[in-house]
């Protein structure tokens, strides 16, 4: 494993552990150059899923491969401040991963992930959800985000 503050090529593992969902195995790592010590994880890929992202018409812009830290990101920035355990969005992200994993599908489109992931926040934290929605479904004006959170508020009644 490359290390990421020298690049050295070689790291020796110190440490291996199961997470707590025992979904992915956590490394130890110290760099053999520089000494300096790092977490890796180590998770099980059923098989290479390819996401489709298409452009406002319709054609396909391009494929490219599923990158599980993407949702990790966009789900972290959603929840930011909020009382959500970490915990609960790696559970999160991992769900829809073997979600996309499992479909039968070698491709995936960027809109289902999405949608996924709204699916998820909605159940997890009504804040993070609508955050997430005004990104996702690009609100340009306050009352874009007015109407969506009234339709959130029907919902949670």
């Amino acid at each position: 494993m490359r290390c990421p503050f020298c690049a050295h090529d070689n790291s020796q593992v110190k440490d291996s552990r199961p997470t707590e969902d025992n979904t992915s195995i956590r490394r130890r790592r110290q760099c053999e150059s520089c000494g300096a010590r790092f977490t890796t994880f180590e998770r099980v890929q059923l098989r290479e899923v390819f996401v489709v992202k298409n452009l406002g018409d319709g054609t396909v812009a391009r494929r490219e491969p599923f990158d599980r830290t993407k949702i990790e990101q966009s789900v972290s920035l959603a929840c930011r401040k909020r009382p959500v355990d970490q915990e609960r969005l790696d559970q999160l992200v991992t769900g829809i991963q073997r979600q996309i994993e499992t479909m039968g599908d070698g491709e995936v489109s960027s809109k289902m992930i999405g949608e996924m992931v709204m699916d998820g926040l909605r159940q997890l934290d009504s804040v993070a959800y609508i955050r997430f929605a005004s990104v996702y479904r690009d609100f340009s004006e306050a009352r874009d985000f007015e109407e969506f959170a009234s339709s959130v508020r029907e919902v949670a009644k």
